[in-house]
Protein backbone atom coordinates (compact mmCIF):
# COMPACT_ATOMS: atom_id res chain seq x y z
CA UNK A 1 0.00 0.00 0.00
CA UNK A 2 1.20 3.30 -1.17
CA UNK A 3 2.30 5.50 1.45
CA UNK A 4 0.42 8.53 1.03
CA UNK A 5 -3.45 8.60 0.23
CA UNK A 6 -4.47 11.02 -2.02
CA UNK A 7 -7.63 12.69 -1.96
CA UNK A 8 -9.46 15.86 -3.82
CA UNK A 9 -7.94 18.34 -1.67
CA UNK A 10 -5.71 16.92 0.96
CA UNK A 11 -2.84 14.06 1.23
CA UNK A 12 -2.65 11.08 3.75
CA UNK A 13 0.81 10.29 4.26
CA UNK A 14 0.55 7.20 6.32
CA UNK A 15 4.30 5.50 6.89
CA UNK A 16 3.84 6.08 10.68
CA UNK A 17 1.07 4.65 11.49
CA UNK A 18 -0.31 0.73 11.44
CA UNK A 19 -4.30 1.25 10.72
CA UNK A 20 -3.85 2.87 7.01
CA UNK A 21 -6.67 4.86 5.34
CA UNK A 22 -9.50 2.85 4.97
CA UNK A 23 -13.31 2.69 4.12
CA UNK A 24 -14.41 2.87 7.66
CA UNK A 25 -12.84 5.88 8.36
CA UNK A 26 -13.64 7.41 4.75
CA UNK A 27 -17.22 6.68 5.32
CA UNK A 28 -17.48 7.84 8.93
CA UNK A 29 -16.32 11.36 7.71
CA UNK A 30 -18.44 11.70 4.55
CA UNK A 31 -21.60 10.75 6.62
CA UNK A 32 -21.24 12.37 10.28
CA UNK A 33 -23.64 15.51 10.73
CA UNK A 34 -20.60 18.40 10.45
CA UNK A 35 -22.22 21.17 13.34
CA UNK A 36 -20.51 24.33 13.71
CA UNK A 37 -18.07 24.75 16.67
CA UNK A 38 -15.89 22.15 18.03
CA UNK A 39 -15.58 18.31 17.12
CA UNK A 40 -13.33 15.29 19.05
CA UNK A 41 -11.74 12.73 16.86
CA UNK A 42 -10.92 10.04 19.14
CA UNK A 43 -8.45 7.56 18.20
CA UNK A 44 -6.93 9.76 15.34
CA UNK A 45 -5.03 7.47 13.59
CA UNK A 46 -3.95 8.77 9.97
CA UNK A 47 -6.29 11.95 11.13
CA UNK A 48 -8.04 11.46 7.82
CA UNK A 49 -11.30 11.76 9.71
CA UNK A 50 -10.28 15.41 10.81
CA UNK A 51 -9.44 16.45 7.58
CA UNK A 52 -12.78 15.67 6.28
CA UNK A 53 -14.31 17.49 8.65
CA UNK A 54 -11.94 20.22 8.74
CA UNK A 55 -13.00 20.31 4.77
CA UNK A 56 -16.75 20.07 4.92
CA UNK A 57 -17.60 22.74 7.59
CA UNK A 58 -15.33 25.93 7.30
CA UNK A 59 -16.41 26.71 10.53
CA UNK A 60 -15.35 23.54 12.44
CA UNK A 61 -12.23 23.39 14.64
CA UNK A 62 -11.20 19.96 15.46
CA UNK A 63 -9.15 18.63 18.32
CA UNK A 64 -7.36 14.93 17.06
CA UNK A 65 -6.35 12.63 19.70
CA UNK A 66 -4.31 9.52 19.56
CA UNK A 67 -2.75 7.10 22.13
CA UNK A 68 -0.06 5.81 19.75
CA UNK A 69 2.48 8.28 19.36
CA UNK A 70 2.43 6.96 15.72
CA UNK A 71 -0.12 7.68 14.98
CA UNK A 72 -0.45 10.96 16.58
CA UNK A 73 2.86 12.30 14.72
CA UNK A 74 0.68 10.94 11.69
CA UNK A 75 -2.03 12.79 12.46
CA UNK A 76 0.05 15.75 13.23
CA UNK A 77 1.97 16.02 9.91
CA UNK A 78 -1.35 15.60 7.86
CA UNK A 79 -2.94 18.16 9.63
CA UNK A 80 -0.28 20.28 9.31
CA UNK A 81 0.44 19.57 5.75
CA UNK A 82 -3.29 20.02 4.22
CA UNK A 83 -5.07 23.81 3.46
CA UNK A 84 -6.43 23.83 7.27
CA UNK A 85 -3.71 23.11 9.49
CA UNK A 86 -4.92 26.56 11.33
CA UNK A 87 -8.34 24.45 12.45
CA UNK A 88 -6.51 21.12 13.83
CA UNK A 89 -4.61 20.42 16.50
CA UNK A 90 -3.29 16.75 17.51
CA UNK A 91 -2.88 15.37 20.96
CA UNK A 92 -0.93 12.48 22.33
CA UNK A 93 -3.12 11.21 25.01
CA UNK A 94 -5.04 8.07 26.05
CA UNK A 95 -8.51 9.03 26.18
CA UNK A 96 -9.05 8.77 29.69
CA UNK A 97 -5.81 11.03 30.25
CA UNK A 98 -7.32 13.72 27.99
CA UNK A 99 -8.72 16.56 30.12
CA UNK A 100 -9.25 19.55 27.82
CA UNK A 101 -11.21 22.86 28.82
CA UNK A 102 -14.04 22.72 26.62
CA UNK A 103 -16.69 20.02 26.00
CA UNK A 104 -17.30 19.57 21.90
CA UNK A 105 -20.25 19.98 19.66
CA UNK A 106 -19.20 17.06 17.69
CA UNK A 107 -17.59 13.56 18.71
CA UNK A 108 -16.38 11.04 16.55
CA UNK A 109 -14.51 7.85 16.60
CA UNK A 110 -13.39 5.10 14.30
CA UNK A 111 -12.63 3.16 17.51
CA UNK A 112 -10.78 -0.37 17.81
CA UNK A 113 -13.46 -3.15 17.76
CA UNK A 114 -12.16 -6.15 18.56
CA UNK A 115 -12.81 -7.91 22.13
CA UNK A 116 -11.11 -11.02 23.03
CA UNK A 117 -9.67 -12.12 19.62
CA UNK A 118 -6.55 -12.96 18.46
CA UNK A 119 -3.71 -10.63 18.01
CA UNK A 120 -1.31 -10.03 15.06
CA UNK A 121 1.80 -9.78 17.12
CA UNK A 122 2.34 -5.98 15.52
CA UNK A 123 1.79 -4.46 18.72
CA UNK A 124 0.59 -0.54 17.17
CA UNK A 125 -1.79 -2.82 14.89
CA UNK A 126 -3.18 -4.66 18.01
CA UNK A 127 -3.48 -1.18 20.08
CA UNK A 128 -5.17 0.13 17.10
CA UNK A 129 -7.65 -2.96 16.91
CA UNK A 130 -8.45 -4.20 19.89
CA UNK A 131 -10.42 -2.47 22.82
CA UNK A 132 -7.43 -3.30 25.33
CA UNK A 133 -6.61 0.21 26.04
CA UNK A 134 -10.07 1.41 25.21
CA UNK A 135 -12.97 -0.39 26.21
CA UNK A 136 -16.33 0.66 24.78
CA UNK A 137 -17.65 1.25 28.29
CA UNK A 138 -14.76 3.99 29.06
CA UNK A 139 -15.19 5.43 25.14
CA UNK A 140 -18.92 6.19 26.28
CA UNK A 141 -18.30 7.62 29.23
CA UNK A 142 -15.73 9.70 27.97
CA UNK A 143 -18.15 10.91 25.27
CA UNK A 144 -20.69 11.84 28.25
CA UNK A 145 -18.33 13.63 30.20
CA UNK A 146 -16.90 15.68 26.84
CA UNK A 147 -20.12 16.43 24.75
CA UNK A 148 -22.33 19.55 25.09
CA UNK A 149 -25.67 19.27 25.86
CA UNK A 150 -26.81 19.38 22.01
CA UNK A 151 -23.88 17.85 20.79
CA UNK A 152 -23.86 14.76 18.62
CA UNK A 153 -21.83 11.66 18.85
CA UNK A 154 -20.99 9.60 15.73
CA UNK A 155 -18.84 6.29 15.66
CA UNK A 156 -18.54 3.17 12.78
CA UNK A 157 -18.30 -0.46 13.46
CA UNK A 158 -18.89 -3.86 12.70
CA UNK A 159 -22.48 -4.91 12.20
CA UNK A 160 -22.06 -7.49 14.68
CA UNK A 161 -21.07 -5.45 17.04
CA UNK A 162 -23.79 -2.15 16.79
CA UNK A 163 -26.68 -4.13 19.01
CA UNK A 164 -24.14 -4.06 22.24
CA UNK A 165 -22.98 -1.00 21.49
CA UNK A 166 -26.48 0.82 21.49
CA UNK A 167 -27.56 -0.99 24.65
CA UNK A 168 -24.94 0.41 26.29
CA UNK A 169 -25.12 3.67 25.06
CA UNK A 170 -28.55 3.87 26.62
CA UNK A 171 -26.72 3.11 30.12
CA UNK A 172 -25.03 6.00 29.64
CA UNK A 173 -28.18 7.95 28.69
CA UNK A 174 -26.70 8.44 24.81
CA UNK A 175 -29.76 7.60 22.69
CA UNK A 176 -29.29 6.74 18.90
CA UNK A 177 -30.62 8.82 16.46
CA UNK A 178 -29.34 7.75 12.95
CA UNK A 179 -28.39 4.72 11.79
CA UNK A 180 -26.89 3.69 8.41
CA UNK A 181 -25.82 0.19 7.60
CA UNK A 182 -23.33 -0.54 5.14
CA UNK A 183 -23.04 -3.49 2.73
CA UNK A 184 -20.61 -4.34 0.64
CA UNK A 185 -22.41 -5.24 -2.33
CA UNK A 186 -26.04 -5.92 -3.18
CA UNK A 187 -26.03 -9.66 -2.36
CA UNK A 188 -24.04 -9.42 1.22
CA UNK A 189 -25.45 -8.31 4.41
CA UNK A 190 -24.49 -5.33 6.32
CA UNK A 191 -20.47 -5.60 7.33
CA UNK A 192 -20.34 -2.35 9.34
CA UNK A 193 -22.91 0.41 11.13
CA UNK A 194 -22.24 4.26 11.18
CA UNK A 195 -24.01 5.32 14.02
CA UNK A 196 -24.77 9.01 16.04
CA UNK A 197 -25.79 9.20 19.27
CA UNK A 198 -26.98 12.57 21.29
CA UNK A 199 -28.33 13.19 25.09
CA UNK A 200 -31.97 12.99 23.65
CA UNK A 201 -34.42 10.63 22.39
CA UNK A 202 -35.39 11.10 19.01
CA UNK A 203 -37.20 9.42 16.24
CA UNK A 204 -34.58 6.93 14.60
CA UNK A 205 -33.50 8.11 11.10
CA UNK A 206 -32.24 4.25 9.87
CA UNK A 207 -31.22 3.96 6.06
CA UNK A 208 -28.71 1.02 4.24
CA UNK A 209 -25.70 1.91 1.81
CA UNK A 210 -24.05 -0.51 -0.39
CA UNK A 211 -20.86 0.25 -1.71
CA UNK A 212 -20.47 -2.17 -4.19
CA UNK A 213 -22.94 -3.18 -7.21
CA UNK A 214 -23.05 -6.35 -8.26
CA UNK A 215 -19.91 -6.12 -10.41
CA UNK A 216 -16.47 -5.72 -8.41
CA UNK A 217 -15.23 -2.24 -8.24
CA UNK A 218 -17.92 -0.41 -9.64
CA UNK A 219 -19.88 1.53 -7.23
CA UNK A 220 -23.39 2.64 -6.41
CA UNK A 221 -24.65 5.79 -7.03
CA UNK A 222 -25.47 5.90 -3.49
CA UNK A 223 -21.77 5.79 -2.40
CA UNK A 224 -20.20 7.93 -5.14
CA UNK A 225 -22.60 10.50 -3.96
CA UNK A 226 -21.58 10.26 -0.38
CA UNK A 227 -17.98 10.14 -0.99
CA UNK A 228 -17.28 12.09 -4.17
CA UNK A 229 -16.11 15.54 -2.42
CA UNK A 230 -13.22 13.26 -1.74
CA UNK A 231 -12.03 10.24 -3.77
CA UNK A 232 -10.15 11.18 -7.08
CA UNK A 233 -12.18 8.46 -9.26
CA UNK A 234 -15.47 10.43 -7.93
Amino acid sequence: MSAVFKFKQFSIAQNLCAMKVGTDGVLLGAWTQTPNGITLDIGSGTGVIALMIAQRNANSTIDAIDLNEGAYLQTKTNAENCPWHDRITAHHSALQDFKPDRNYQLIVSNPPFFVNSSKSGNEAKDLARHTDELSFNHLLQAVVNLLLPDGIFSVVLPFAAATAFIELAKTHQLYLNRLCEVKPNETKPPKRVLMEFSLHKKELESTTLTIETNQRHVYTTAYQNLTKDFYLEF
